[in-house]
């Protein structure tokens, strides 16, 4: 099957500390080398792949293509050799590998090394600067480098593309009717009346929080750096994943998103003297706060690298949500959610609406559709930043990337004005429904009930609004599909967007 490597010894696998001696063979291209795509608007200069690899468009004026040294794996579609090598073992992965430049190439995938590594429970974490390295246990220059010149395939090339692709030309330059409102504060009664369907940025609440004036990733690290919180499929301990923000290349890095934190960090949520933070006095009474200790959950502790966030999602229950940025910022793009318009560029929905595909990454989505959403009817924008607040009204669609890394605070609730829409998905979309304990059986019927010991005219009232919200979609439906279409009233668990089962104990 072609040239040879020298294969590579036993004694690297998994995570233990060994002496290596690596050989880098650099032929052709530097790595330092660029090429450059047309964005949006400007141009962007990429890097060199690493192994020199390029878009499989470039076979067609190339005098050679090295994957024809891959024996019979030359006959299969790339896509096909990585769903095979996703089931070897790593000591198989690595042998595979050595047996020609195109399988090495193939064997490098940092998303096989990542799926290992997850997958192995370590019982000490170190990060290395590469999901390759770390499993190994070396550090990242003790990995060989074989130059694969003249391998040409897309799915090698483009999650290197996404994670060096510059986000600038996506994320700035907002045409102004796209641009989502920046206001200094709001008072409930203006809120309530005017904002409570609307996405806004407010610059002045969060700076009087004394972890605004406090929290650092220092000062983080210091106080927490030996707790572990929740990121995505993993719990590590924060000092690992501050290592692993600062020093990674992975197309979507991984997205510490914690629904703990204030337990573990012993935080006070409050006004009063000693509390840590609040949440804005503009957004009122949170109507979920009628479970008292049942009630689903509701707020995240969230930190991130540059390019990491979330994919296209709704928030869970058809709350509403603020995100609180403590420093760092992010951009926002957002569409309101309504039956006469289709779901944002590029994002498919299940008949049920329960489930949602999206190109996998931010990145292959803002390269691929970021233009023809800008033109889209409802398209809003925005760059939240150190200081400032973002509300996402409940059913908006919403993508969102950190721009620079970022430590954020983020909460949903219900409005007074939202609870026919909170009602109408408990009642309807059980099977969406998340967060909750075990206990709760019937979120609806205990909602209900709460309401109605402690809130009784206005449940009242949300249940007349539930009635005529359900027979105006249920009108709106039949002129859709007719009197026997499915009205989708089953669907799946919420998920947040960060990737196929990296969010499963994300409520």
């Amino acid at each position: 099957m072609g040239s040879q490597l020298p294969i590579e010894q036993d004694s690297l696998l998994p995570h233990a500390q060994s002496d290596i001696t690596t050989a880098s063979y650099n032929h052709g291209q530097s790595p330092g080398s660029q090429i450059c795509l047309n964005g949006d608007s400007n141009p962007m200069m990429v890097p060199a792949h690493p192994l020199n690899v390029k878009p499989l468009g470039n076979a067609f004026t190339a005098d050679e293509n090295i994957k024809t040294e891959a024996g019979l794996f030359a006959l299969l579609p790339d896509e096909l050799i990585t769903q095979i090598m996703e089931r070897l073992n790593p000591s198989g992965l690595l042998r595979l590998g050595c047996t020609c430049k195109a399988l090495y190439a193939f064997s490098r995938q940092e998303d096989l090394w990542k799926m290992l590594y997850l997958g192995s429970a370590p019982s000490e974490i170190k990060w290395q600067g590469s999901w390759l390295s770390t499993y190994l246990g070396i550090s990242k220059d003790q990995l060989s480098r074989v130059s694969c010149r003249n391998l040409f395939s897309d799915s090698l090339h483009q999650p290197f593309l996404c994670a060096h692709t510059s986000l600038e030309p996506y994320t700035h330059n907002i045409p102004p009717a796209n641009a989502i409102p920046r206001l200094s504060d709001l008072n409930a009664e203006d809120f309530a009346d005017k904002w409570a369907d609307k996405p806004f940025i407010l610059i002045d609440p969060v700076r009087q929080w004394p972890v605004y004036r406090q929290w650092s990733s220092d000062l983080l690290l210091e106080k927490y750096g030996e707790i572990a919180f929740r990121a995505e499929a993993v719990d590590w301990p924060l000092k690992v994943y501050v290592d692993y923000m600062r020093n990674n290349s992975d197309e979507s890095p991984l997205y510490l998103f914690d629904r703990s934190f204030v337990e573990k960090m012993d935080l006070q949520v409050g006004k009063h003297d000693g509390d840590h933070y609040w949440s804005p006095d503009c957004f009122g009474e949170d109507l979920f706060d009628v479970f008292e200790g049942q009630r689903p959950d509701r707020r995240w502790l969230i930190v991130g690298p540059e390019r990491s966030g979330s994919t296209f999602h709704k928030d869970p229950n058809a709350t509403s949500a603020w995100n609180a940025i403590l420093s760092g910022s992010k951009y926002w793009i957002m569409f309101p959610s309504n039956p006469s318009d289709p779901p944002p560029p590029g994002v498919y929905v299940s008949e049920d609406q329960g489930e949602v595909t999206s190109p996998s990454s931010i990145a292959e989505w803002l390269i691929g559709f970021h233009g023809e959403a800008r033109r889209t009817r409802g398209c809003r924008e925005g760059i939240c930043k150190e200081g400032e607040v973002l509300h996402v009204p409940s059913g908006w669609w919403h993508l969102v990337v950190n721009l620079s890394p970022s430590i954020a605070i983020t909460q949903n609730f219900v409005p007074k004005g939202h609870l026919a829409n909170a009602l109408a998905f408990l009642k309807y979309k059980p099977d969406q429904v998340s967060g909750f304990k075990n206990d709760v059986k019937d979120p609806y019927e205990l909602f209900v009930a709460k309401l109605k010991e402690k809130q009784p005219e206005l449940l009242q009232k949300g249940l007349a609004d539930l009635e005529r919200l359900r027979g105006a979609r249920k009108r709106k439906w039949e002129e859709l599909t007719g009197p026997n279409g499915n009205d989708g009233l089953e669907g799946r668990p919420f998920s947040f967007g960060f990737g196929e089962g990296d969010d499963e104990d994300v409520p």
